[in-house]
């Protein structure tokens, strides 16, 4: 805190496990041009281990954030960086998967992926969550982010994605709290040639926050072979109806729907996936512990999950923190 003066704050950020590790530093500077305007620069090596692929990135974004006011901010990042993505020994074992693989920018032979991605993102952002924006009651957050990659800004990748995000929380008693969340996403490659966006940027679905009654990142266009391999469009739709019990206790009831395809600016639903299920709550200082269970209404034919085709239709999920 207080970093070199002017209420300047730096940290350092280091973490090792077998889903994700790295190290992360980054300065605020929070008064710029004045006091609603501020100035953030982060450096990383980072290492993610997720089930189809497993990922490095290396370098630094910046981000300039005005904020007009308590509720609302807006900010224009640039992103610098060199990803490294390797897919699963599973996809690189199939020989059919090959020709996606060429397709997608991989190295058949390797699974691999290298290059270095410089972007420009804009992010707007308004938040009436309150009165505890991990443990909402009441109020809503929207926020919409729009991203440009490029060639002529001497990176590897060329793209244009854009999302939007709407969060809804009413507190019908003093119980009983109805949540909701909507949330869409596209990347569109330049060109139409999907090697153009990085692998890790590739859309996935499923796991303890989007479509529960599927394990992480199981919803997903498939290979040929039953894989998921990701896509560039998404569309996610969760409501869920939280009750307090007694004490710190609760229980939830919710609905998932979602899914992932393939081409850029896509979304068709009759192809949506759909899960319920019931789940408890623990208050506690850092957030509510989460239990639920997730059942699929409609299973994803062909999913292959550890190399074997998926017959079970449940999910238990464990965590901290609300879904949304």
């Amino acid at each position: 805190m207080n970093f070199l003066g002017g209420a300047r704050t730096a940290s350092v950020h280091a973490k090792w496990s077998s889903l994700d590790r790295g190290v992360e530093a980054d300065l605020t500077e929070p008064f710029l041009f004045g006091p609603r305007w501020s100035f953030a620069v982060t450096g990383q090596r980072w290492y993610d281990n997720e089930p189809e692929y497993t990922s490095t990135t290396s370098g630094a974004h910046a981000a300039v954030t005005y904020r007009p006011g308590s509720d609302n901010s807006f900010s224009l990042t640039v992103t610098d960086e060199y990803d490294s993505s390797r897919v699963s020994e599973a996809a690189l074992a199939d020989p059919l998967l090959r020709p996606q693989l060429i397709g997608l920018g991989l190295d058949p032979a390797t699974g691999s992926q290298d290059g270095t991605l410089v972007a420009v993102a804009f992010d707007a952002r308004r938040s009436t969550a309150a009165p505890n924006p991990i443990d909402a009651r009441r109020g809503y957050l929207v926020s919409a982010h729009v991203e440009r990659a490029a060639r002529a800004l001497h990176g590897s990748f060329s793209y244009v994605a854009a999302s939007v995000e709407a969060r809804h929380y009413i507190e019908v008693r003093r119980r009983v709290i109805v949540a909701s969340r909507v949330q869409a996403g596209s990347i569109a490659p330049t060109g139409g040639l999907s090697a153009n966006v990085p692998f890790s940027k590739r859309y996935f679905l499923g796991g303890a926050t989007s479509i529960r009654g599927w394990g992480r990142y199981e919803v997903s266009p498939l290979s040929g072979s039953g894989l998921p391999l990701g896509g560039l469009s998404m569309f996610l739709a969760t409501g869920e109806l939280r009750v307090r019990l007694k004490g710190q206790l609760g229980a939830v009831a919710f609905l998932d729907i979602g899914n992932v395809w393939a081409d850029p600016w896509r979304v068709h639903p009759g192809d949506l996936r759909y899960a319920v299920g019931p789940g408890l709550r623990y208050n506690t200082p850092v957030g509510p512990v989460r239990f639920d269970v997730g059942y699929q209404l409609n299973p994803e034919p062909g999913l292959l999950v550890n190399g074997r085709p998926e017959t079970r239709r449940w999910r238990i999920h464990f965590s901290i923190g609300q879904a949304f």
